[in-house]
């Protein structure tokens, strides 16, 4: 890559789960490097779950370093919550180190067409790898469908779901600790953080539509009916009980979808603009600015800047302006 890995990736972070015969959640956050993604473990004291693997070995290598400095117990599996690369990328370190990977059928058949899709990006759009430097792709060795319960060795467990409704990809899973009723949906959702608005991909071209993704966040109330005190932990921004998160990340998910239409329709003549690679960049960089204004206490706007492109050609492609 480009940009060299700073030296200190993130600061531990430790949650105790709400009971107190249940494990422990952990979290390894990456620098913007790592487009600050949060990676969660639960360790119940005999072994450990990650959840989710990160961008770049590198950063694989070192949240699996803090999670060795925090506990004895061995890392015995990994789940991926959906098919973007800062979930996946890190499977072929883990892989080799002897942990077992798993996910639904339909995450892992869309990942080598994610892989495919991100890898010209990075390379030839965003130049931030050069040829042959972006990670290699391995698939997870397990799958599911619908739903699934890992029994752990302390006698715990963890309920694995698929949604039926797409979000930020076009397939998801949650893992819910179940004594606890904690979910944890990778970039499904993010408190007072932006989210990656690209969309899943759809006939190999990235479709982002945000009353569906509304309807997954939705989904996440029953997971956790008879759990009042469960949280939510997201792939970025803080964690909270899951009645707040839904709540806010509906609200955020129809505003988003209002400012980007509302947009594209005061464009008029001009909507071709977001249509030509040199001009649009500078329109993303306004909808970047908008969107800070709009929610001036969520955290990176950057990833509207990365991501909004996705959105927006769906708005076009679907006529779905204002």
């Amino acid at each position: 890559m480009k940009f060299p890995f700073k030296s200190v990736i993130g600061g531990a972070l430790a949650v105790m789960s709400q009971l107190a015969l249940a494990g422990q959640l952990g979290v390894f956050t990456s620098d913007a490097n790592g487009f600050n993604t949060h990676t969660f473990y639960y360790d119940d004291g005999k072994e450990v779950t990650v959840i989710d693997t990160q961008f770049v070995p590198a950063l694989t290598e070192a949240m699996v370093k803090q999670i060795k400095s925090e506990t004895q117990s061995p890392i015995t599996r990994v789940v991926v919550t959906h098919p973007n690369p800062d979930k996946y990328n890190g499977l072929p370190y883990l892989h080799k180190l002897g942990v077992e990977s798993i996910t639904s059928a339909a995450v892992s058949a869309e990942m080598p067409k994610v892989h495919a899709y991100k890898e010209n990006f990075w390379v030839n759009t965003a130049k931030a790898f050069k040829p042959g430097t972006y990670p290699a792709f391995e698939n997870v060795k397990t799958t599911f469908s619908g739903k699934t319960v890992l029994k752990l060795k302390s006698g715990e467990t963890l309920s694995l779901f698929e949604l039926k409704h797409p979000g930020v990809a076009t397939k998801q899973v949650v893992v819910r600790v179940d004594q606890s009723g904690d979910l944890i949906v990778g970039d499904l959702l993010h408190n007072k953080a932006h989210l990656w608005l690209e969309g899943g991909l759809v006939n190999g071209k990235p479709r982002a539509d945000l009353k569906a993704w509304s309807a997954a966040v939705g989904e996440l109330t029953a997971l956790s009916k008879d759990k009042p005190n469960a949280k939510v932990y997201g792939g970025r921004g803080e964690f909270v009980t899951v009645s707040a998160a839904v709540k806010e990340q509906q609200r955020y998910l129809t505003q988003a979808d209002t400012l980007v239409r509302t947009y594209i329709e005061q464009l008029g003549d001009r909507k071709g603009e977001l249509k030509d690679p040199k001009l649009a960049a500078n329109h993303y960089k306004e909808l970047e600015r908008r969107f800070s204004a709009r929610f001036p206490d969520y955290k990176l706007s950057y990833m509207i800047g990365y991501s909004v492109y996705g959105l927006v050609n769906s708005d076009i492609d679907s006529g779905n302006a204002l």
